[in-house]
């Protein structure tokens, strides 16, 4: 079975209180893809706990697949401009 950031961040988000929040970091970051080809993004997400605190990681990139790994809808994503 493959390794999937995603699912990971799930996990680690099913066991914190409620009130976390996702801030969308206006900096250029590269990930690498299971091909192990490196992709470039204009911005980053980082989740924050309900104490302000960012959560370990919980950094990711796709917000359209943490919604869907989520189940809810992007619309509901409670995202902050850095």
């Amino acid at each position: 079975m493959a390794f999937n950031h995603y699912s990971k961040i799930q996990r680690i988000l099913s066991e914190q209180p409620a009130g976390w929040y996702v801030v969308r970091i206006n900096e250029p970051t590269v990930a690498q893809n299971f091909r192990g080809e490196k992709v470039h993004y204009d911005h980053y997400y980082r989740i924050y706990s309900s104490s302000n605190q960012p959560i370990k990681f919980c950094k990711f990139q796709k917000l359209d697949k943490f919604a869907s790994i989520m189940r809810i809808p992007v619309e509901e994503i409670p995202i902050i401009d850095s």
